[in-house]
């Protein structure tokens, strides 16, 4: 394995890293996740200006037509923000489920303004808050003489606010689970924030709403291996943004043990303090060999299946726990809303069970490695 980056991704690296210095200034950021404002028009605009959105798409669809390296570089940067709002849950995940699974009048109708930033379509996947799998999936959609009626609530979306439209998964009354296209503005759709120690997360109702045959994604709403297909090129992604946001827990941490001073030496001295930064540490390493190898082994036309899992469960362990170690090194002032810690703090609890909880994951990765017979 080669992890040395091109020169092209390493101009990637350093305007992304320009942006979220430029953009995303600590003080303005906290103040961001403090308030749970974290949908910024002017980020996504500028995004997408750079065409960090849907990047991994085709060029004829508005993308960038990248490899899976070279978007990671981005958003690992991006994680070191962290940037807030719906870059990776419209403009890679359901960029890539549209892609993988749309009609082609469907990607060339809804892709192109994606990329552009100019409609933000969001994944509201599951009923069962933190559960994750077709399982938990309990939305109906019930037939009628003109097409569909929707029902149902999505406990736990994640960048629901800045959606203009929902890429809704529900049950038909066979018991498949499928897609459809839900405009946020559509008649029983309501958008209820959550209130707690997490961000960006909202519950989204469904009440009866009208869904016509042709905002089904694909011929006939696609099925769960679609999201699977799109969650093997995504979840490395979102991994890669956790292992940047891990990478500046640990720098900021290990800055503040060199200048801050108690009895009249710098912290990092002490024992207990050195511990922490290095579990710190541990826990990044994991992530950072973890989310690489699997994009290495999706560049280079591998299986990779197990890995995205591995990838996953990892990094979002190696956020959490990261960031809790972190907090033991700040203490007091790393409980201040107004600190970058707790940012980090309430993001990587957030991201700990999105999209499915590590250990989910590791569960999917053990049944890739050895399947079980039937």
């Amino acid at each position: 394995m080669d992890f040395n980056l091109t020169e092209t991704q390493e101009m990637l690296k350093k305007v992304a890293a320009d942006f979220v210095k430029a953009e995303v200034p600590a003080h303005q950021m906290t103040q961001w996740y403090k308030n749970k404002q974290t949908y910024q028009p002017r980020l996504v605009k500028k995004a997408a200006e750079l065409g960090w959105l849907g990047m991994m798409l085709p060029e004829e669809y508005g993308g960038a037509g990248v490899s899976t390296m070279d978007c990671a570089v981005v958003f690992e940067e991006l994680g070191r923000g962290p940037v807030p709002g719906p870059l990776f849950t419209s403009g890679i995940l359901s960029a890539q489920m549209i892609f993988e699974a749309g009609t082609e009048d469907q990607r060339k109708t809804l892709l192109p303004t994606l990329c552009k930033g100019e409609s933000i379509v969001v994944p509201a996947i599951t009923d069962q808050a933190a559960y994750w799998g077709p399982q938990a999936v309990e939305t109906r959609l019930s037939k009628t003489p003109s097409g569909y009626l929707m029902s149902g609530t999505k406990r736990f979306v994640f960048d629901a606010e800045a959606a203009t439209s929902f890429l809704c998964a529900a049950l038909t009354e066979e018991g498949k689970v499928v897609f459809a296209l839900v405009d946020r503005n559509s008649r029983g759709v309501s958008i209820t924030p959550h209130v707690g120690f997490f961000v960006s997360v909202a519950e989204v109702r469904f009440d009866k709403v009208v869904v016509s045959p042709d905002q089904l994604l694909g011929p006939s709403g696609a099925s769960w291996a679609t999201l699977e297909a799109a969650l093997d090129k995504s979840l490395p992604i979102l991994s890669a943004y956790q292992v940047g946001a891990t990478q500046e827990v640990f720098d900021i941490t290990c800055e503040y043990t060199r200048t801050r001073v108690v009895f009249g030496q710098p912290i990092g001295r002490f024992q207990r303090v050195q511990d922490h930064c290095v579990d710190i540490s541990i826990h990044l390493d994991q992530a950072r060999w973890a989310t690489y190898e699997t994009i290495w082994r999706i560049d280079s036309g591998m299986p990779a299946r197990a890995a995205v899992h591995e990838a996953k469960a990892v990094a979002s362990d190696g956020y959490y726990h990261g960031t809790n170690y972190a907090h033991m090194v700040w203490a007091g002032p790393g409980t201040d809303y107004s600190h970058p810690m707790m940012a980090h703090s309430v993001l990587a609890h957030t991201l700990y069970q999105y999209l499915g909880t590590p250990g989910h994951h590791k569960r999917l990765m053990m049944d890739a490695l050895y399947p079980r017979a039937i």
